[in-house]
């Protein structure tokens, strides 16, 4: 299955989509430590704790840059196979523990 040509798409704005989450991450938290401590209070903004925890793993532990790249090529080359019993059952799997939690 081959979602799309990357020739067929418009240039990313702004260098968007150029750097992988974790790049942007630490883009983000650079930005966020250039703030001068005396900022006007209606310009300080406040993470969520996800997104802090985002920001703090360093170590990339949930993020295989590896593995996000073979399946880019796949993706790319058409060669990317779906397979839809595994996705079902996991989606099952899912569902019996989401029900299972509200349940308890």
């Amino acid at each position: 299955m081959k979602i799309g040509n990357h020739a067929d798409k418009p240039a990313p704005l702004n260098g968007a989509g150029s750097t992988s989450p974790a790049q942007e991450a630490a883009k983000a938290q650079e930005s966020a430590s250039a703030i001068p401590a005396t900022a006007d209070p209606s310009t300080t903004i406040a993470l969520s704790s996800a997104a802090s925890k985002l920001l703090d793993n360093e170590s990339g532990a949930d993020f295989d840059a590896d593995k996000v790249a073979r399946i880019s090529q796949a993706i790319e080359d058409g060669t990317f196979k779906i397979n839809a019993d595994v996705i079902a059952d996991k989606l099952i799997g899912n569902a019996k523990e989401l029900l299972t939690k509200s349940v308890s």
